[in-house]
């Protein structure tokens, strides 16, 4: 009777350790079921915001689908093109530094070859005084060379040794870099001196050197030209200034 009631026990204890065990997470009880619940969830939460963010095969591949490989996805969708969707006339980036000599070409240009800086060495200049507006001057740049040629920004000018630059009239800067083909002209207006006399250290100048500016603000754009001036000079104060280089004069005709 003793050994049948210590099989029993034993048998019991059998039963109950394997109970705990599978409770316990031992087997797939509990366990696996919560596997199969939030976790599951999480994940395919995940797998849906992924889909989304790619653009992977919902509405967003489609025409819609820019927030793939379009503008937002790696920045470089439209970067070439003007926000208004209409091409913009050539620009320079900031620090470009292109070789100005004669005959050297500063970036692919038109079916005449190369384009280049506009300079004294490919370009004739003219300095004719003006009736009206009183006291300014019209410069003209003829392209003489066989290339494009390119007038940056605003003529540098410089009567005998004067020691101070004319500044420019941002108002009159154009929406883009003025080109010249080859036979063709570029203009720019010259205040000379105040009309009311309001400017000071007035003086006559007998020689006027022009300056030509290169890609990037205040560098050389190769040699320089001296237009000849009338034999009695050109009067000059400090309102001396010019404005942006023009592909026409009627842009700066009542400057």
């Amino acid at each position: 009777m003793r050994m049948r009631h210590i099989r029993l026990l034993a048998a019991t204890g059998t039963a109950v350790a394997a109970l705990a065990l599978t409770a316990c997470g031992g087997g797939t009880g509990t366990e696996d079921e919560g596997a199969s619940g939030p976790t599951a969830a999480r994940t395919d939460a995940t797998k849906t915001a992924g889909s989304a963010s790619t653009g992977g095969s919902g509405s967003n591949s489609g025409t819609g689908g820019s927030g793939g490989s379009g503008s937002h996805g790696t920045g470089g969708g439209t970067a070439g093109s003007t926000a208004d969707g209409a091409p913009v006339a050539r620009t320079h980036a900031p620090g470009a530094q292109p070789d100005t000599s004669a005959g050297h070409s500063t970036k692919g240009g038109s079916a005449g070859g190369s384009v280049v800086l506009c300079n004294g060495a490919n370009t004739t200049v003219t300095a004719q005084p003006l009736n009206r507006p009183l006291n300014h001057l019209l410069l003209t740049v003829k392209n003489t060379g066989g290339r494009t040629c390119e007038l940056p920004y605003y003529p540098v000018l410089r009567f005998d040794g004067m020691q101070w630059v004319p500044q420019a009239d941002r108002d009159t800067q154009p929406q883009a870099v003025v080109s010249l083909a080859p036979g063709a002209s570029g203009y720019a207006g010259v205040l000379l001196s105040a009309a009311d006399g309001s400017g000071t250290g007035g003086t006559t100048g007998h020689k006027l050197t022009v300056a030509f500016q290169g890609y990037t603000p205040n560098s050389s754009g190769g040699p320089s030209a001296t237009p000849p001036l009338p034999a009695k000079g050109l009067y000059y104060d400090s309102s001396l200034k010019v404005t942006y280089w023009q592909q026409d004069p009627g842009a700066i005709s009542s400057w």
